[in-house]
């Protein structure tokens, strides 16, 4: 009975892992409708405004005599404009129908991987041991996309069938636009920034990575003694200026760059300045992009795998753990280093994991940091009882009176709740 108690699978718990898995085409899917219903407002406004000018100028127009010929034609010029500008609409909703179909069958496919998980009623079956492999390339697919090895990804992905179950094109497009920041060009990040309604959603979220773009681009305007200080301002003027109140110390910033212009000027020896002049500002752009889209897609900011991982590793992990390894004084350590060490030590204390282990939780703790009978005080702060009542006759205070440790305020004891930890 215990053996079968053990081997039972918890399917809720089993899927916390696989929330992305469903989340993200739902995401792709609201970003499409949202796109689609934008196109078609902004061109049915259109088409709407210039058929009722058409129509005010054939009232205004139709009893003057000699001018009926020109209205005519203009007429139809406007009539083959809206025509025009309605087939254009159509063809954009034709793709937006293809995405939203191929979302659809992702979804469903999707859908039904992890619903064979609920036919599986034990870690011992069969079943459960295919179901589990599957998960497992699709974490190392995961993994690859995540760490830009993208043809490594979509290769796997092709042979073990399970393109349906990843988001190959949303991370290849990621990495496209952070491959092309960190060759120090900002031009594909700002038309994602505003391409759709992304720029919305931007806002929604108050990301600062439209205006950290923008003013990196600025900086290279700065930078490049080709460029015009007249043209330099007119960007500041159209492309900072809205954000002063927003961002002061970069607007500040900005002002004063143009007036220490390198070569002529001395902003390398000031640190406020010589820091906007760093390589290190590529990189940092570059991870301020692949948050702000994992965080714009519901994507979590570490790779599944790892969480995978660290949920195993901490049920490993003791205090005895990473006493004696040495992280990485040696160096890599050579083939027959890796050899005896994965046979004589750990997991935890292995090359492999040890750094991805150094941060998890121990598994067992043998020793409680929480005092026994806890007593809440009105401020909100948590004693134990021993504790209170021998620091009270420390202080000399009345009987059934207490004092706050920290802050020194005095309770009655009355005025205490018991604290219970489940």
């Amino acid at each position: 009975m215990s053996d079968l108690v053990a081997s039972k699978l918890d399917h809720e718990n089993h899927l916390l892992l696989d929330q992305p898995l469903l989340r993200l085409p739902i995401e792709l899917l609201r970003k499409n409708f949202r796109s689609a219903h934008f196109e078609v407002e902004k061109d049915g406004t259109y088409v709407k405004n210039t058929l009722r000018e058409t129509a005010t100028g054939c009232v205004n127009g139709g009893g003057r005599g000699g001018q009926q010929a020109p209205q005519q034609a203009d007429v139809l010029r406007s009539l083959d404009a809206m025509i025009a500008r309605a087939r254009g609409v159509k063809r954009k909703l034709a793709t937006f129908a293809e995405e939203e179909a191929r979302l659809q069958q992702q979804e469903q496919a999707r859908v039904a991987h992890l619903a064979e998980l609920y036919s599986v009623h034990g870690v011992d079956d069969v079943a459960y041991d295919a179901w589990s492999r599957i998960r497992l390339d699709r974490l190392l697919v995961d993994y690859l996309l995540r760490r830009g090895y993208n043809e490594s990804a979509r290769a796997l992905a092709v042979a073990k069938k399970i393109v349906p179950l990843v988001d190959l094109d949303t991370f290849e497009q990621m990495s496209r636009i952070r491959k092309s920041i960190l060759n120090r060009s900002v031009t594909e990040a700002l038309a994602w920034c505003t391409a759709g309604d992304t720029k919305k959603e931007l806002r929604k979220m108050d990301s600062k990575l439209e205006f950290m773009l923008r003013f990196q681009q600025y900086i290279e305007l700065v930078r490049d003694q080709r460029t015009n200080s007249l043209d330099i301002l007119a960007y500041a003027r159209k492309f900072l200026l809205p954000y002063k109140d927003t961002y002061k110390d970069e607007f500040n910033k900005a002002c004063g760059m143009i007036a220490i212009r390198p070569p002529f000027g001395f902003a390398h020896d000031i640190p406020a300045y010589s820091e906007l002049y760093s390589p290190a500002r590529w990189v940092m752009l570059a991870e301020l992009f692949t948050s702000t889209h994992n965080a714009l897609l519901s994507l979590p900011s570490v790779p599944l795998l790892h969480i995978a991982l660290s949920s195993g590793l901490s049920a490993l992990k003791t205090p005895a753990c990473h006493s004696s390894h040495p992280a990485s004084a040696a160096g890599p350590p050579s083939h027959s280093t890796s050899l005896s060490l994965a046979a004589s030590v750990c997991p935890i204390c292995s090359t492999e994991l040890n750094e991805l282990a150094r941060n998890v939780p121990y598994a067992f703790h043998s020793k409680s940091h929480v005092e026994p009978d806890l007593l809440l005080l009105p401020n909100g702060r948590a004693y134990g009882k021993a504790r209170l009542e021998e620091y009270a006759r420390k202080a000399g205070l009345l009987d059934g009176r207490v004092k706050d440790l920290r802050t020194g305020e005095v309770y009655s004891m009355e005025g205490l709740k018991k604290v219970y930890i489940t």
